[in-house]
């Protein structure tokens, strides 16, 4: 393409660093040597692992189904391969854009041509009284998930703060190896955030059914070591409630990792600010992944994302930019996760307080949702319809319109 970044001379860099190392700094390292960058290429991350996937962290790395070296994307050897400086551990700990120089923890310099932050975030604390407990776990590395797995194979009760996705996952995760769970969700449902609710209500029976205890609207008062057994641990809820278990794990959000962009002086806002190609208003800085707010043409609005797809895709688009292939990233928001025998899907924009029009059984667990704005389909809620979700992504690209009724008919096929 001919078309160029605005203040980004049409030159090849010669140094790239790519500060994070999670499934967006992989991507990024990836694409760069896939579209021939023959530059120096530095990577610096805190963790001592090669770049992974995180959805297997709170499902097939947690029940011991998964092992480190399965979830990843870039192994050591492949980095090797690559030729990629490893910076690990060390952190990255200030930009110095007049000099195009970053500096690390170790005491480490280096001059950069462009600087790609893929920091993604960190697990959202309980603050004060709410995680006074040393019983108590996060789940967003692989080595919180390792950990985490041995712990949930030598106790029989599980207390999971949060009833969003990574709570939930969990959640389905500890039932799957035999362990009871009580989800704490000081929120009116499940996941409030991102579904309606006929699927927050789809949710709270799916884990029900497989003998999870639900205490939905229940605000959490404190988080302490049991005073009969300081290995276990005591919950106190708004109103009076208590309840006791071997353990705890919170899932109360991410927190992206933005200090070392906000310190250099780049607007942040929910996110580092970039545009459709990943770049800052540095023209020699860009960002992707989980700590990226970007400004996504299909949805007409910015966003920052946390998902599988995201990570990946913007990812690619970033580093393309980041030599001078200007590729917009403008994808379809597209979330998914797994829980017991339930896969679902989320495509889109999915208005949280409103009703959708439904495809399939709901109590047969499969069916489709979709959300209209003037006969276009505009989101997609798939639980156990992977197809449906498929031409949907199809006729959202084309921006076909569709017919209510027919969506609702299963005896027409939608195809």
């Amino acid at each position: 393409m001919t078309e160029t970044l605005q203040g980004v001379e049409p030159v090849q860099p010669r140094t790239i660093a790519v500060v994070g190392g999670g499934q967006a700094a992989g991507w990024v390292i990836k694409t760069l040597r896939k579209e021939s960058f023959g530059g120096r290429l530095v990577m610096v991350a805190d963790e001592i692992h090669a770049p992974y996937e995180r959805p297997p962290l709170s499902k097939a790395v947690l029940s011991g189904d998964a092992t480190v070296d399965s979830v990843a994307l870039v192994k050591p050897d492949d980095l090797k391969a690559l030729n990629v400086e490893c910076w690990q551990p060390d952190r990255a700990i200030e930009i110095d854009r007049d000099r195009h120089l970053l500096r690390t923890a170790e005491g480490r310099e280096l001059q950069y041509d462009r600087l790609i932050v893929a920091t993604g975030g960190a697990a959202r604390r309980l603050q004060g009284s709410q995680g006074a407990t040393k019983n108590l776990a996060y789940l967003r590395t692989i080595d919180d998930a390792v950990r985490l797995g041995a712990r949930l194979r030598d106790m029989k009760h599980l207390l999971v703060i949060g009833g969003g996705w990574i709570g939930l996952e969990v959640a389905a995760t500890a039932r799957k190896l035999g362990v009871d769970v009580t989800v704490v969700e000081g929120a009116p449902r499940l996941c409030a955030r991102t579904v309606p609710p006929l699927v927050s209500a789809f949710l709270a029976d799916l884990h029900r059914e497989h003998g999870v205890q639900l205490h939905i609207g229940a605000g959490l008062y404190s988080l302490e070591d049991h005073p009969d057994d300081s290995r276990r641990v005591l919950a106190k809820l708004e109103g009076g409630r208590c309840i006791d278990a071997d353990f705890a794990v919170a899932g109360i959000g991410l927190v992206p990792h933005t200090a070392l962009a906000e310190a250099a002086g780049l607007p942040v806002q929910d996110g580092i600010v970039v545009d459709e190609y990943g770049a800052t208003e540095d023209p020699s800085i860009f960002a992707c992944g989980d700590v990226a707010n970007h400004m996504n043409a299909w949805l007409g609005r910015r966003v920052r994302l946390e998902s599988w797809a995201n990570a990946q895709n913007q990812a690619i688009a970033t580093a393309k930019a980041a030599i001078g292939i200007l590729e917009p990233y403008a994808e379809i928001p597209w979330f998914w996760s797994d829980q017991y025998d339930v896969n679902l899907q989320i495509l889109g924009d999915v208005p949280v307080e409103s009703m959708p029009v439904v495809r399939g059984n709901m109590d047969e667990k499969r069916a489709s949702m979709f959300f209209l704005r003037d006969d276009l389909i505009r989101g997609v809620v798939a639980i156990n319809a992977a197809r449906d979700l498929k031409l949907a992504r199809k006729w959202m690209n084309q921006g076909r319109k569709v017919d209510k009724e027919v969506l609702m008919d299963t005896t027409i096929p939608l195809a």
